[in-house]
């Protein structure tokens, strides 16, 4: 078995698997690792094409099909090519994802989060959606768009700034860690953002509500606050407190601060493992940027995500 670390893309030769194909050819450059392109077919098309043509579906083919479409990515951009790997897998798209991700040793997966419509359907709301509540490993979900060629080197530009949605629960420090180490690496800001949602019951009816509120925010205040600490001063953290939905508020500060690039948690059971919670979910349908979401106590590679730098104060959350 390869054991060698790689990046894992998944494509549907859509364009927004084009746009996907680019990000991890881009991040597979600056980490120097390779990267996997993986097509999965659908077993009952390789059989209607045997009955309908006469011939018979063979990996080969799909793996001629499978180059064709990186090379009109990339053009005549070599390194990205020379990077490439290929691999053709049979069944059902999630399961055959995780499955490679696993056995190739894939340290991060990157797919659209939509891909095109009709048989060959692949993205969004189905597979990316399963991808993410099984995954093992950190998954960057990129928008469905082919942004043209990327390079890390104007990574500044396009990310601009990382927002960190945090629950402030014990998996939030592994959260803040990451984008930590992305905000150095990038050399970006990054801002930790924390939602209160407003209790809905009864009893809070017949409590007094500012009190209430005040003391919400003393708590997330204090849960940022610890965050922070654990961040270089050099990196420029913020934070903020937000009240309403979490998702549409974290929306707004992704929006509205310019950010292109979220980090967040996906929710974990000790039974069944990794799960994508409705907040992450709800991100994806609300926001165009980047997302990469971490399974709890995974880390990416020490090139992209090992810490090193002692934290020089903590700044005031908003």
């Amino acid at each position: 078995m390869n054991v060698r670390p790689s990046i894992l893309c998944p494509v549907d030769y859509s364009n927004a698997s084009a746009g996907a194909l680019r990000y991890a050819a881009a991040i597979a450059e600056h980490l120097v690792t390779r990267l996997i392109v993986l097509s999965v077919e659908d077993p009952l098309l390789a059989e209607a094409v045997d009955l309908g043509t006469g011939g018979h579906w063979s990996r080969e083919d799909s793996e001629r099909e499978l180059e064709r479409f990186v090379r009109r990515t990339f053009g005549e951009n070599h390194v990205a090519l020379a990077m490439c790997e290929y691999d053709v897998a049979l069944g059902k798209p999630a399961p055959e994802i995780l499955r490679v991700a696993r056995e190739r040793s894939c340290f991060l997966i990157a797919m659209s989060e939509r891909g095109q419509t009709g048989a060959r359907k692949l993205f969004f709301g189905a597979t990316t959606e399963r991808v993410l509540r099984e995954t093992a490993v950190p998954v960057l979900v990129t928008p469905s768009v082919d942004p043209g060629p990327i390079h890390v080197e104007d990574a500044k530009r396009w990310i601009g700034r990382i927002v960190v949605p945090v629950d402030l629960s014990d998996t939030s420090h592994h959260q803040a860690h990451v984008a930590a180490e992305l905000a150095r690496s990038l050399d970006v800001p990054l801002m930790l953002v924390h939602v209160i949602e407003p209790v809905k019951s009864r009893v809070a009816s017949r409590v007094n509500h500012r009190g209430l509120d005040a003391d919400q925010r003393s708590i997330a205040e204090d849960g940022l606050g610890e965050l922070l600490a654990t961040i270089p001063r050099r990196l420029r953290p913020e934070a903020l407190v937000a009240h309403g939905d979490p998702a549409e508020e974290a929306a707004k500060v992704v929006n509205d601060r310019h950010a292109g690039l979220v980090v967040m948690n996906l929710h974990s059971s000790p039974v069944v493992g990794p799960r994508m919670g409705s907040v992450t979910y709800r991100m994806l349908c609300l926001s165009q940027a980047l997302m990469l979401a971490i399974p709890p106590k995974r880390a990416l590679p020490r090139q992209a995500a090992a810490a090193s730098a002692p934290p020089e104060g903590a700044p005031a959350v908003n």
